[in-house]
């Protein structure tokens, strides 16, 4: 026989599974399914099998014809799903659905406030990281080895010489080695203590501000 039943199974398959829209799987019908199709001409040349093949061979046929059938019907289903006449029932001139969006939490929302004054006086925005070193939070800044702030008590100790910052003041020597004066600065952020009152929890938020320069006093710092 021209075409082994297994050479069948194997091209039908591929066939289908490239199939995109009804017209190509009405074309997988014809070539497979139809009366002029692949599989009725292997059924028709059974008969010039051996006599001892024949049954295996026919019962092979129509199991294979089953199974593409099932996946024809698999397939078109798929198609059908996402044809543009399935969504004929959906009114497109109703108004969309409104989704909400959200807006700033209020403390972010005073922290750009605070910023965008100082940025018009023409400070800079100074950050730095919110685990810092032991130096730049305390030596830097003129706080002693044995200072009560450096109690485990107040601040938090991820090791021996790192910290989550107990304010954003390391944003200053660090501002202060890479620029040379005049030097204006705010530094917004995140901070952490390790105690919690009626004032704040272990992590609330802190803005200072630096002014590096010559003849200057806090009356320059009014808005």
């Amino acid at each position: 026989m021209q075409n082994s039943i297994i050479d069948i199974e194997k091209q039908a398959l591929e066939s289908i599974e490239k199939a995109t829209d009804s017209e190509q799987l009405e074309q997988f019908s014809i070539k497979y399914l139809g009366r002029k199709g692949e599989l009725t001409k292997y059924l028709r040349n059974i008969s010039s099998l051996p006599e001892d093949e024949r049954p295996s061979a026919g019962k092979n046929a129509n199991i294979l014809k089953t199974k593409l059938e099932k996946a024809f019907k698999a397939a078109l289903s798929k198609i059908e799903a996402y044809d543009d006449k399935a969504f004929t029932g959906i009114d497109v001139t109703l108004p969309g659905r409104f989704v909400q969006r959200g807006s700033l939490h209020p403390i972010t929302q005073v922290a750009n406030e605070i910023s965008d004054i100082f940025l018009r006086l023409g400070f800079d925005i100074a950050e730095g990281p919110e685990v810092e070193t032991d130096y730049y939070n305390f030596e830097a800044l003129n706080i002693p080895k044995y200072h009560p702030a450096r109690d485990m008590q107040d601040t938090f100790y991820v090791s021996e010489n790192i910290v989550l910052r107990t304010h954003t003041s390391p944003s200053q020597p660090r501002a202060m080695e890479k620029t040379q004066p005049p030097l204006r600065i705010i530094a917004p952020g995140k901070v952490f203590r390790c105690d919690s009152d009626i004032t704040h929890t272990p992590m609330f938020y802190q803005i200072e501000g630096l002014m590096v320069d010559q003849n200057v006093s806090f009356g320059d710092l009014k808005g």
